[in-house]
């Protein structure tokens, strides 16, 4: 029977599950200053030594979120070190933060598709034409 995930996988999922519960749990406390963040994904090299941990912030402030950044870099190996002990492997893979956009961008590209669809209504409006009568002969 093969198995549905690779290791890897398997890892990244346990990483992700417990850095989500560090950040929650410890950190916060350790430092106050940390925004609210979450664990977005996790990406684990093939030989286990290294895992990519994207984290997303919500806030719209870039000096926010690079204090935020810093903060989790500065707390690297104590997230590491609180990973060992909740985690049973032989070696716990080294951890480096990094900032996910992609859910900031989406909503930026979101926003901005919706403000261009309400100027063109504005424009069908002025020009006596019903926008959603024209999307329906098509």
């Amino acid at each position: 029977m093969a198995r549905e995930f690779s290791r890897t996988e398997r890892v990244g999922q346990q990483i992700h599950k417990e850095v989500a519960s560090i950040l929650q749990q410890e950190i916060k406390h350790r430092d106050p200053r940390l925004g609210m963040v979450t664990v977005s994904g996790v990406d684990v090299s093939r030989d286990l030594a290294h895992a990519k941990v994207y984290v997303t912030f919500y806030v719209n402030d870039p000096a926010v979120t690079k204090l935020s950044m810093e903060i989790l870099s500065d707390n690297t190996g104590y997230v590491r070190s609180l990973l060992a002990r909740r985690i049973r492997m032989r070696a716990v893979p080294s951890i480096k933060f990094v900032e996910d956009t992609s859910i900031t961008e989406g909503m930026r590209i979101s926003n901005l598709v919706t403000d261009t669809l309400n100027k063109d209504r504005e424009r069908a409006a002025k020009a006596g034409r019903n926008i959603e009568d024209d999307s329906n002969e098509e």
